[in-house]
């Protein structure tokens, strides 16, 4: 009795200071969110309470989807309008994804970019409303096993082209460079006519238009998108190469209608797409693409030269997405196959090693895009 009398309060103590530092740490998210609204409150879309979010999606009846971010709902404004409702699930930090993409989304207007309607921040209740897709997110189209929609190449090309266009406009489109550090096929919206919207904002950061080199102080993205100097700082600078990176594995995965990683593949060689894609092109070799016509045979080809130009080691040797778009305008003669990227996920870091090893200065990322281009000697 006598040693819990002298504990207790010390147990006391501890429980009231961590409440107090939950609920300090909570306020202040909160804070820094209602600074930030208030500084951009010109800019924002519409703020909805937490009552019309409920309201507009009938109590959180109809749930599309869920992630690490939260749960998304389908939901109808009062003029008949679908949207979908992303409530968003525990604050991270001082509430910094929820800024991230309100502060992005909120105030750029791109075809190809996902349109923000309006947002709700009471405390730790937020939630962020955007157009309603009705055909989903990409990774639906080329990853279903049942019900699947099978989409002609013309098609996909068109979704791989309308993402090349989203991403240049993020890039150098609006009066800051935007950087979104999260493409892959989860992250690409799909309207009624299967028009590609870049989605989903929250690991994005804006910069100016004048940095070619940003700074970060960790790595972000997704394992299997991620580019290699997020993670080895010695191949070179972060910049918005970075994106071009996690598009050509975007794409590789819309070329395959799979994975790019499949540990079951039937021959070793196929368990990782784009090694062994790009064997076959390079060497001429024939693809099985089914029942396809010589038009979207050449569709297929130039898709995965650009493809792997945009998952080269290093970020110097990449495209930028206004040269993607120029390739995915040029005959496909005039295109070139560049340099095998690197083989098999864990190969990156022999290439790490062996680039470092050349002691190569970092290039301004302007380098010369030139050798994309296949062009004849009267054409230089």
């Amino acid at each position: 009795g006598f040693i819990l009398a002298r504990t207790l309060p010390g147990i006391i103590c501890l429980i009231v200071l961590v409440i107090y530092k939950w609920r300090r740490r909570h306020l202040c998210a909160d804070d820094t969110i209602e600074e930030f609204l208030e500084r951009q409150k010109d800019l924002m879309p519409i703020r909805y309470s937490y009552r019309e979010i409920e309201k507009m999606s009938n109590g959180f009846k109809d749930k599309l989807g869920e992630g690490g971010y939260g749960s998304v709902f389908k939901g109808k404004l009062r003029s008949g309008y679908f949207v979908a409702i992303k409530l968003l699930g525990k604050a991270k930090g001082n509430g910094q994804d929820f800024i991230n993409e309100v502060a992005t989304i909120g105030r750029i207007h791109h075809v190809n970019v996902a349109k923000l309607v309006g947002f709700c921040v009471e405390g730790s209740k937020q939630a962020l409303v955007y157009d309603f897709m009705p055909n989903g997110s990409l990774d639906r189209i080329i990853f279903a096993k049942e019900n699947k929609v099978d989409l002609s190449w013309k098609k996909m090309f068109d979704i791989a082209l309308g993402v090349a266009r989203g991403l240049d406009y993020l890039h150098q489109g609006c009066d800051m460079q935007i950087l979104h550090f999260d493409i892959k096929p989860h992250n690409i919206l799909l309207d009624e006519n299967f028009t590609p919207k870049v989605a989903d904002f929250g690991l994005a950061k804006r910069f100016s238009v004048d940095d070619s080199i940003v700074s970060l102080t960790a790595a972000r993205g997704t394992i299997g998108y991620i580019a290699p100097e997020l993670v080895y700082k010695n191949l070179g600078g972060v910049s918005y190469k970075a994106d071009v990176y996690s598009f050509g594995m975007l794409l590789m995965e819309i070329i395959g209608r799979r994975k790019n990683m499949n540990t079951s593949a039937d021959h070793e060689s196929q368990k990782y797409f784009p090694s062994w894609i790009y064997d076959r092109y390079y060497h001429g070799e024939d693809v099985d693409l089914g029942d396809v016509t010589d038009d979207e045979k050449i569709i297929v080809k130039k898709m995965v030269i650009i493809a792997s130009w945009c998952v080269q080691v290093k970020p110097n040797d990449r495209p930028s997405m206004s040269k993607v778009l120029e390739m995915f305008e040029t005959d496909v003669e005039l295109l070139q196959m560049p340099p095998k990227p690197f083989q098999l996920p864990f190969e990156v870091a022999t290439a790490t090693q062996s680039y470092a090893s050349t002691k190569d200065q970092p290039r301004d990322s302007s380098t010369d895009e030139t050798s994309y281009l296949l062009y004849s000697s009267n054409e230089i």
